[in-house]
Parts: C-alpha cells; sequence; structure tokens
C-alpha cells in the first residue's frame, strides 16, 4: 500500500486528515511520534502503517522537501557510509526482477516496492544492514529470522553484517516478496 492510499484510508475510515489529527494532537498535548502513534491506534483504532503514515505526515508535513537521493543520501551519513555501495548493488539486482521495483523512505528506513507496495525494506546501521522481507505464511528459516518487534511490516529480518551475505539464498527470498506482491 502506497503512503497516500494509507492516508486516503485513514480518511474514508475516521474522517479526518492529518492536518485535522494534528490539531487534536495539539489540544492533548501530544508532541512526539511515540506518543501520536499510540494514541492513533488506541483512540482511533488505526492499525500500525496507517498509525505510521499519519503520524509521519502530521509531524513532517511542513519540512522542506528533499529530494528522493538525498533522503536515501541520509540513511548513509557518517559512519554508515561503508554500506552504501552494498545498498546500491542490492537495488540494481532488484530492478533486474522488472521495471515496477522502487524505493521510498521514511527516517527510520528505506522501502522497497513493486507498484507501490512494499515487499522490502532496508534499515542502515553503522555496523550492519539489517533487511526486511515481507513473506507472509513462510516460517522463519536459518539467517532469515522472524521479524518480531523489529518491524511489524515485514515477517522476516535478515541482518547483513558483510557485503558478501547479500547472495543468491537473499535475493531468492527477496524474489518470492516480490512475487507474492
Amino acid at each position: 500500500m502506497s503512503f497516500q492510499a494509507y492516508l486516503d484510508t485513514v480518511k474514508i475510515k475516521t474522517g479526518k486528515t492529518p492536518a485535522d489529527f494534528k490539531i487534536l494532537a495539539q489540544e492533548k498535548g501530544l508532541g512526539t511520534y511515540a506518543e501520536i502513534f499510540a494514541w492513533l491506534k488506541a483512540d482511533f483504532g488505526l492499525g500500525h502503517g496507517h498509525a505510521n503514515a499519519v503520524a509521519q505526515v502530521m509531524l513532517h508535513a511542513d519540512e522542506p522537501k528533499i529530494s528522493l537521493d538525498e533522503a536515501i543520501a541520509r540513511h548513509f551519513a557518517g559512519k554508515k557510509a561503508l554500506w552504501r555501495s552494498a545498498y546500491d548493488d542490492l537495488i540494481k539486482r532488484l530492478q533486474g526482477f522488472g521495471p515496477d521495483v522502487a524505493v521510498s523512505t521514511t527516517s527510520s528506513y528505506i522501502n522497497i516496492l513493486r507498484k507501490g507496495k512494499k515487499f522490502a525494506i532496508v534499515q542502515v546501521s553503522a555496523g550492519r544492514l539489517d533487511i526486511g522481507i515481507k513473506l507472509k505464511g513462510t516460517p522463519p528459516e536459518g539467517r532469515f529470522t522472524d521479524s518480531g518487534a523489529w518491524n511489524a511490516m515485514v515477517t522476516h529480518r535478515v541482518q547483513i553484517s558483510e557485503p558478501k551475505a547479500i547472495d543468491t539464498e537473499l535475493i531468492s527470498w527477496l524474489r518470492q516478496a516480490y512475487d507474492n506482491v
């Protein structure tokens, strides 16, 4: 589901826009992402993705827009820069799946999309890449662990501590997720 689709669904379900929620949150004295996210889930029954989309817009809509390239570059700033080449190689391989592979970003991770629907994510740290894969109904196996509390938007997590771990096995799992979208 695209970011805009989340917002459209919330508008249909609640009759409210992110601007409406922002006014209500200010009246309640809510200002942090965690406070707003929990409030949207508890008081309005929004799911994880919907609450996240609304909270992100509420908190960041007034910020100047940046390009996708700049947004991706922010994920590789400082000590995380050593992972940029491995990420670029991964994306090139995934784009080989078809012309409908795209990326978008949040402040926490990079979404990998097919026709606007997420099938994987990449989160960058100084020590590794965490790759989340959306493969409902597929049991965790070996290094393909359950995503658990790490990220509820995906079902599996692979921790990549060296670029050579981005191998044919990982690409195969990502291909399955791409095919299932």
